[in-house]
């Protein structure tokens, strides 16, 4: 990969974003696959849904997210997204499990 400064024109630009849109895309896959051994080892609704461990993982994302320079807020709103999907994931898994 190169370097944001290192990029000659805007292809390599677009290129390198590519690169890194599909290592995201990778792990984001990888997470949920984690989501769904997650469900096995649940034992309720309110287990699956686990709204202290939600509400403490965006915390802990704004901070991450703060860290590496970006918005907050905007971090939050997407891990939310995701994460409230992947929770209905979850959710299927666990009662098809159950």
């Amino acid at each position: 990969m190169k370097a944001p400064d290192e990029c000659a024109n805007i292809l390599e630009v677009r290129e390198e974003i590519d690169l890194i849109d599909r290592e995201v895309i990778d792990a984001l896959s990888k997470r949920f696959q984690y989501v769904i051994a997650a469900a096995r080892f649940k034992t309720s609704e309110a287990s699956v849904k686990a709204p202290d461990r939600f509400s403490a993982m965006l915390q802990q994302r704004r901070e991450w997210a703060q860290e590496a320079g970006l918005n907050a807020d905007v971090v939050e709103k997407l891990y939310r997204d995701l994460v409230n999907h992947f929770i209905e994931e979850e959710m299927k898994h666990y009662k098809s499990d159950s």
